[in-house]
């Protein structure tokens, strides 16, 4: 006997990173040749030593850090996220229209619960990051697919074709996960006319806004008195600050729609770990310099990897940025049992394209996607090796 399951739930296909790690079961690699891991976009290496002291700090002297706290976060982080977000994009942020969630993937969730019931749709550009599609999926709600061309840029006048009574939103990813490319302002500007001319909610995920290769404002919606209503942000504090056991993101929204947000977030979780965000707060305020040494690190690992293709016959990259290359092989196998050959013939463990794309969209089985963050200069050298070398 098997317990009942909803079928929504039995539905949703397997989280594709736990999926990939099974593919190293009864593999060993030579001490020589180890694996190199491109799976998962998250880092591996602890926080720097003043956060790691200030979580130590605040476990060993604020009682406080260890019971509930408000459902929304701490007001002092709050209010540093509204503070510097408000002098980041040239807008005009309170403190009361920023909620702190257990990660982006909760605050994307609770976004989308608060939006869309089962039957609802929202238009996902694709490839799209499989945790946003498993979310809709367990919920009822139909992903729409919205195709990006060459460049991995979707086009808004392809999204407004898409909308029908029954959509609830579009969501972006920029800089992508998994395509690797930044949106131009102007492109998430025309998202937000067409979400807000339709009556629809415009999120955009920008977890990784820390490693952005341009200066400036991404975009600025925020600085238009008039986002409230329509636009979301979502945010990650885990990629900037290494926190990603800790699960701190945020949610940037009016307060009206925070205070829909709050009833989820109570019944999911009741508050964010207080630790965690004592370390945000604490980074926000004394990391700055060392995160720019972050990003630089990752950019150069990003104009490694763009080199590094050139040295690649017959693979096209399709985007680069961030913590991803997103690329095209030029091989006749199928990426999914390319995948699983590369990890025993290569010691190369990678996402094939079709954890990104409909299961009818043939270009899933021609890409990869390639998370570099944990791999330096060197590394991504070895990789293109040993991806220039491999064979059928």
């Amino acid at each position: 006997m098997t317990l009942p399951l909803n079928p929504a739930m039995s539905a949703t296909f397997a989280p594709p990173v736990m999926e990939a790690r099974r593919w190293l079961e009864g593999v060993t690699f030579a001490p020589d040749r180890p694996l190199i891991n491109v799976s998962q976009a998250a880092p591996v290496d602890p926080p720097p030593e003043g956060l790691r002291q200030a979580i130590a700090e605040a476990a060993l002297s604020q009682p406080e850090a260890h019971l509930y706290g408000p459902v929304l976060g701490l007001p002092d982080l709050r209010a540093e996220v509204a503070a510097q977000w408000s002098a980041a994009y040239g807008g005009d942020i309170a403190a009361g229209e920023v909620a702190i969630t257990q990660g982006c993937n909760q605050a994307f969730c609770a976004a989308l619960a608060t939006l869309a019931g089962a039957g609802d749709e929202v238009i996902l550009p694709t490839p799209w990051y499989f945790n946003h599609k498993m979310w809709l999926d367990m919920a009822g709600v139909r992903a729409v697919p919205l195709p990006t061309g060459a460049d991995l840029l979707p086009d808004p006048d392809r999204a407004a074709a898409l909308v029908t009574p029954r959509t609830r939103a579009i969501a972006l990813v920029s800089p992508n996960n998994p395509g690797g490319v930044e949106y131009p302002a102007a492109l998430i500007r025309a998202f937000f006319d067409l979400a807000r001319a339709r009556g629809l909610a415009l999120i955009v995920d920008e977890t990784y806004r820390d490693f952005d290769s341009r200066t400036g404002a991404p975009h600025d919606v925020f600085a238009d008195p008039d986002w409230r209503g329509t636009f979301i942000h979502l945010y990650s504090f885990s990629k900037a600050y290494r926190l990603t056991g800790h699960r701190v993101g945020a949610i940037v929204a009016d307060r009206v729609f925070l205070a829909q947000i709050e009833k989820f977030l109570d019944t999911v979780a009741i508050c964010p770990g207080q630790l965690g965000q004592i370390a945000a707060l604490w980074g926000m305020q004394h990391l700055r310099q060392w995160v720019a040494g972050e990003r630089a690190e990752i950019l150069a690992r990003r104009a490694a990897m763009v080199e590094g293709f050139k040295r690649l016959p017959g693979w096209r990259l399709l985007g680069c940025g961030a913590y991803f290359a997103y690329a095209e092989h030029p091989h006749p196998l199928p990426s999914p049992e390319m995948a699983k050959r590369l990890v025993a013939e290569a010691g190369v463990l990678m996402l094939p394209g079709t954890m990104f794309m409909p299961g009818d969209d043939p270009a899933g089985a021609r890409q990869f996607r390639i998370a570099f963050a944990n791999v330096d200069a060197d590394g991504v050298a070895r990789l293109i090796d040993r991806l220039a070398a491999w064979r059928l």
